[in-house]
């Protein structure tokens, strides 16, 4: 459980998130403080810059993506917020505590997870919940439902004295969740949370990212997965070498940066080269879209334009417009 303000706020499990995105915070956080504020933060190694002029506020109980492809800055961003990585230049503060004076402060009220899994495979998943339980001073009396409550929002209460090396890869990362939960932390960092998962257990991670946002935990996620930012977060960060290049809510970036709608055009290469000349000449934005050359704004187009297929605009035809370049 979790109090804020003398009221107990239960985390969801991800068997109860249904479509509590509509339901309104009945526990906001006092003050309405930015959960995380960076300010002109730069981050080198040697000669490369992996974070270069930063400035990013996520506002408490939101669910905040910092979309990019690899080598982006997200992870390096995420390591600064934990102070494993301490900036060269800027400004950062967490819930309130300046970095890195403060970082112990700090990582005593956040939860982290992760990109790569580190966890102890000789334990059991209730072994490892209650070592950490003990790392992040949850009282004695407290830790067996503490480590209760984070196998159940996990899904996990089945296996909870399996061991690790027994776990398929999908258990294995909502424990790390799990385990990211345990001391009912006010803000949570993900770190790339479904790299390398199959869909279905990636959308079993996304009911229980989602069922935290619902709860009105602080969620910020890096992610080169556009579908995963569109559908979990209420703020989208594009980032690129080092850079937020834009940011809104997903349907504002999709409006303001591809329109409303795209147009494809499929044919053999000889047709896409002249459709794109095409698009060049009428200056109209377009992409390379698998087998076809997508024509962004297709609801502005006059007559000239060639037959397609037209289909609503997304977050893919955003990220492209904006940083000429396709996600892997």
């Amino acid at each position: 459980m979790q109090v804020v303000s003398g009221q107990a706020r239960p985390l969801r499990t991800v068997s109860e998130v249904s479509d509590e995105r509509e339901q309104p915070n009945l526990y906001p956080d006092s003050g309405g403080a930015a959960a995380i504020s960076m300010r002109g933060v730069h981050k080198r190694f040697g000669g490369i810059t992996a974070v270069d002029g930063l400035d990013l506020h996520v506002p408490s109980g939101v669910c905040f993506g910092l979309l990019g492809p690899n080598g982006a800055g997200k992870s390096t961003t995420m390591r600064m917020l934990t102070a494993q990585t301490l900036a060269d230049e800027g400004q950062i503060a967490v819930l309130g505590y300046r970095l890195p004076g403060e970082s112990k402060q700090a990582r005593l009220e956040m939860g982290v997870v992760p990109q790569l899994d580190n966890l102890d495979v000789e334990l059991t998943c209730r072994q490892i919940l209650t070592v950490f339980a003990r790392l992040y001073r949850v009282p004695r009396s407290e830790r067996s439902m503490a480590v209760e409550r984070a196998l159940g929002i996990a899904n996990l209460e089945p296996r909870a004295d399996t061991i690790v090396r027994e776990l398929s890869g999908g258990m294995r990362r909502r424990l790390l969740v799990a385990r990211g939960l345990i001391h009912s932390p006010r803000l949570v960092l993900l770190d790339e949370p479904t790299v390398g998962l199959d869909p279905q257990v990636r959308q079993e991670l996304w009911s229980l990212i989602d069922g935290l946002r619902a709860s009105g935990v602080t969620v910020l996620m890096s992610t080169h997965y556009i579908e995963e930012a569109e559908r979990l977060a209420d703020t989208v960060a594009v980032m690129n070498q080092g850079k937020i290049i834009a940011q809104g809510p997903p349907g504002e970036l999709v409006s303001a940066h591809a329109g409303e709608q795209v147009l494809e055009v499929y044919g053999a290469p000889e047709k896409l080269a002249a459709v794109s000349q095409l698009a060049s000449e009428g200056g109209w934005q377009s992409r390379r879209s698998g087998p076809a050359i997508a024509i962004l704004r297709a609801e502005t187009l006059d007559g000239s334009a060639p037959d397609g297929v037209l289909r609503p605009a997304n977050l893919e035809d955003a990220f492209v417009a904006l940083t000429g370049e396709d996600i892997e």
